[in-house]
């Protein structure tokens, strides 16, 4: 994602910021909500692959996520999302045919600014905002001597709702779009005699469901 996008959101991000400080003084006081989902999470991948092109095929994943949410007031809150994926990587219709990458495990704790429609027991909502996410546990597989995938920053767009049972516990479903690409190093030389650069988009879907509860 380019510098441009990320000062747009940062922008974004500060004037809600600043809003709800205006706001907050028509609160009753500070509001925490905790959830505890099951998430799959589906990349939308794609990538250009230097020298000997193709594509990469990214598996699917499901994974508990945990979220902790501070409301300002009735409508306004943000949410900081923690979950933590294995995925396998695959580079496909290469020159040297499919190369097997092993699999990497994604750290991307997101933070969102979000609306809630209120009225009743049943109250949508929706978010953006910004992701990080880290590249750690990488096994390279059969083919690659290493693999090296680069810290990325990305934005997230999100919707959902919850489901009030009583006063304090509620159900939760909850859909985000996560944007995001990185820059890998496959280092092969004992293999192809070569170390292949990609620009990979990540872009996964994540779609949850869980319980939560007001405190």
């Amino acid at each position: 994602m380019g510098n441009k996008r990320i000062l747009i959101i940062a922008m974004v991000m500060l004037t809600f910021g600043n809003a709800l400080a205006q706001d907050v003084q028509n609160t009753d006081g500070s509001k925490w909500q905790f959830r505890l989902r099951g998430i799959v999470v589906t990349p939308d991948e794609s990538a250009d692959i230097e020298a000997i092109g193709g594509d990469a095929s990214i598996s699917t994943a499901v994974v508990p996520e945990f979220d902790i949410t501070y409301f300002f007031n009735e409508n306004w809150s943000m949410e900081l999302i923690l979950a933590t994926t294995k995925h396998d990587v695959e580079a496909v219709g290469t020159a040297a045919g499919d190369l097997d990458l092993g699999h990497v495990w994604l750290l991307p704790p997101t933070l969102t600014g979000q609306y809630h429609f209120t009225g009743g027991d049943f109250i949508p909502y929706v978010g953006a905002g910004l992701n990080l996410t880290l590249f750690y546990g990488v096994n390279e597989g059969p083919v690659a001597d290493n693999v090296d995938y680069d810290t990325t920053i990305g934005y997230a767009l999100q919707s959902g709702f919850d489901y009030m049972l009583n006063d304090k516990w509620f159900l939760n479903l909850d859909v985000k779009k996560l944007f995001l690409n990185t820059d890998a190093t496959v280092n092969a030389t004992t293999a192809l005699g070569a170390t292949v650069g990609a620009d990979v988009d990540i872009n996964p879907w994540i779609i949850g469901f869980g319980v939560g509860v007001k405190l």
